[in-house]
């Protein structure tokens, strides 16, 4: 009787699970695109694909001025107060506009720039300003999201997860098929626009509940709480982002384009199963935190996470190791020079998992110092001992300080989480 009890009574195994099956379909159905993104483009592709990848990252923090964890805090906190949501909302909606306009001139402008930065040639100008284009709707989808997250309505979260996975990895392959390598790369940046139009399909009569555009009015008495997230989105989002881009040029540059293929694909198995923890973090572990005020309560939360998703994300790691060789051969071929880079890119995601679990904390109680402070150190490192690394041992040099940027993460942010609770009751 226990074990179904414990299964029933406990949301944090319900996301999970669900989010384990949805998931599971992702992985299956990113294993044949991603074989036929190899087989028809090469390591040279894969590694264009992730500058674009980088760059749609970098957007869905400037477009909402980075205000996602602050809605997701928020929405968790007043979900039962219209008046005080509304007014989250509307401080939301000018945040949004004000970053998607500023976000939308600089890469319509700027344009011929990014194109040369990202891709050594101007010939993908109209990429950019097609994604100048769509800003606005990266922008909604993001705030439509937060409002998910914020409300745990992780059902609903995974059929839109699915949903919109599955219609961009169609419209990828028609992109690829239809236009090769061009092809690919404006459908990566068409798919904001699928997200947004499942996302209000699926969650659009829910939505209608908590946002109202009619009870939207220009106010910003959540502005100094909505900065501080934005300084966070910031250092997180924003700058690792560039980081990535500029690590990939950096291995292009001083090894080849297809070791920056070897390194971008290895980063996109990671993120493939990394998004399994994203989803839990976002519907779970930060409205969780918002309402946690002790530090008995936090440790008892943590150990209910770590309980359930350690054992889970290890299995899962130890099985991704043991079968690398397989799932080159399967997923991509002839890319052999991945395989060394497998051991320290799966053994830095594991610390990383258990480092951000702890790491919410500073996104719930909106500790922005904190936050910043440890970001910035783990950016630091982390290209600080790529550079430094890759001179002795070439690409395996970048995972390698991957692994080592997170040991040390998880270190200080163990500490100052520690800290923050002295006051509190124990």
């Amino acid at each position: 009787m226990k074990l179904p009890q414990f299964i029933s009574n406990n949301l944090v195994f319900k996301i999970t699970s669900l989010n384990a099956v949805v998931i599971a379909i992702r992985l299956v159905v990113s294993v044949f695109v991603q074989r036929l993104l190899a087989i028809t483009v090469g390591e040279a592709g894969i590694a264009s694909i992730g500058q674009i990848r980088n760059f749609l990252a970098m957007l869905t923090s400037t477009s909402t001025l980075g205000t996602f964890s602050g809605v997701v805090k928020y929405v968790a906190e007043f979900k039962e107060d219209q008046p005080e949501l509304s007014k989250v909302f509307s401080t939301t909606s000018i945040f949004l506009l004000v970053g998607s306009l500023i976000s939308c001139f600089v890469l319509f402008v700027g344009a011929s720039y990014f194109s040369d930065y990202a891709f050594d040639s101007v010939d993908y100008t109209y990429v950019f300003r097609l994604l100048a284009v769509i800003i606005p709707f990266i922008a909604v989808s993001r705030i439509i999201n937060a409002v998910v997250s914020g409300l745990s309505a992780y059902k609903k979260y995974a059929k839109i997860e699915l949903i919109s996975y599955l219609l961009g990895a169609i419209l990828l392959i028609i992109g690829l098929y239809s236009y090769n390598l061009d092809g690919v790369i404006v459908a990566i940046a068409l798919a904001p626009v699928i997200q947004l139009l499942v996302l209000l399909i699926v969650f659009g009569k829910t939505l209608k509940n908590y946002l109202s555009l009619k009870r939207l009015k220009f106010n910003l008495s959540y502005r100094n709480q909505l900065l501080s997230y934005t300084l966070m989105s910031f250092v997180s989002a924003f700058l690792i982002n560039y980081i990535e881009l500029d690590l990939r040029t950096l291995i292009t540059d001083r090894l080849n384009i297809n070791e920056a293929g070897y390194w971008t694909a290895m980063t996109f198995i990671s993120k493939n199963y990394m998004v399994f923890a994203t989803g839990l973090f976002t519907l779970y572990v930060l409205p969780s935190f918002a309402n946690i005020h002790s530090r008995f309560e936090f440790r008892k939360e943590v150990v209910t996470i770590y309980k359930t998703i350690l054992p889970i994300f290890a299995g899962g790691m130890v099985l991704v190791y043991i079968l690398r060789t397989l799932i080159i051969q399967v997923v991509y071929p002839d890319f052999t020079g991945m395989e060394p880079l497998f051991k320290w890119q799966l053994l830095g995601d594991f610390i990383r998992l258990c480092s951000l679990v702890l790491a919410y904390q500073f996104l719930a109680k909106r500790m922005v110092k904190s936050f910043v402070i440890t970001e910035l150190i783990s950016i630091g490192l982390f290209y600080g001992l790529s550079i430094t690394f890759i001179k002795f041992y070439g690409t395996e040099g970048v995972v390698i300080a991957h692994f080592v940027r997170h040991i040390i993460y998880l270190i200080i942010v163990l500490l100052i989480v520690m800290n923050s609770f002295k006051n509190h009751d124990k």
